[in-house]
């Protein structure tokens, strides 16, 4: 069986909640991990098939077939990758921003929004707890869980929704993380990884069609206000459509303009059979 990753936040629970509640079978093995560590796991050859995040893709894009149809982004906010400052972000020139390892796409997206959107040029450290960092009051990047808990122990003037920031800005979509195979996985077993594909993809339709079921397992793994569930999930695109893709290519040329990434690559997938249509 192929080893796949799984992210391990409610955020995509509206593509894995068919498979925890047995709706439908998945045909490789699940780790799930924070992002920055699903990525090592897919660099190293640890896991075949995962979510990659977008910058890791873009910076490695050579090694792996870029898959169809799935993504992790949003169409403007999204909710769970914040920057939390007191200090507006036009006026972070100088200043420490506290950013999470758990995220590159987020740490990437946050540079090119600040060193490219408002011309500023902040030192960056990594911060191993961020939400206790904000709520001391220092510029930080929250992302998941953390980003949404938030909302709840710092000022909502203070809460800075990089997606919203991106949409003001480029007029395009975020993606964060798309769907990747290992060259050397797909060349020995193309149709498993179409399989693994095909399986994520009717999760996604089942969780469109049971947007119940996927909140209370959501509530069920972290409890939030009720109605939360519901807002947060309409605000995020899993499709990897051409929207989708035209957001990571205006991303990966940011990525280019700030030297983040050596060379731009096609964001198009490689093998759009991979999903049955």
């Amino acid at each position: 069986m192929l080893r796949c990753g799984r992210i391990a936040y409610t955020n995509v629970l509206p593509l894995y909640a068919a498979v925890d509640e047995g709706a439908v079978a998945y045909p490789g093995t699940l780790y799930a991990a924070v992002p920055s560590r699903l990525n090592a796991m897919l660099l190293s050859g640890e896991l075949d098939v995962s979510p990659i995040s977008a910058f890791e893709w873009a910076k490695h894009a050579s090694e792996f077939v870029l898959l169809p149809d799935l993504c992790v982004g949003a169409r403007a906010d999204v909710v769970s990758v914040v920057l939390v400052s007191a200090v507006p972000p036009a006026l972070l020139d100088g200043e420490t921003v506290y950013v999470t390892d758990a995220s590159a796409t987020g740490r990437n997206l946050l540079r090119v929004i600040l060193e490219r959107r408002y011309g500023v040029s902040p030192a960056y450290a990594t911060e191993p707890h961020p939400l206790e960092r904000a709520r001391a009051g220092a510029p930080v990047l929250l992302i998941g869980d953390a980003a949404i808990d938030a909302v709840d122990v710092v000022p909502a003037a203070h809460v800075y929704d990089l997606g919203k920031l991106w949409r003001e800005w480029t007029g395009e979509n975020t993606v964060f993380a798309v769907w990747a195979a290992r060259r050397d996985a797909y060349a020995r077993d193309p149709g498993g990884v179409a399989d693994c594909m095909r399986a994520l993809a009717e999760a996604r339709a089942w969780g469109n069609a049971h947007g119940d079921r996927v909140v209370a397992l959501a509530q069920r793994t972290i409890a939030r206000a009720p109605g939360f569930y519901e807002n947060y999930y309409g605000k995020l695109n899993f499709t990897f459509d051409a929207a989708a893709q035209r957001g990571l290519s205006a991303y990966c040329r940011e990525l280019s303009a700030i030297g983040a990434i050596d060379a731009v690559p096609p964001c198009t997938p490689e093998h759009l059979d991979a999903v049955a249509r």
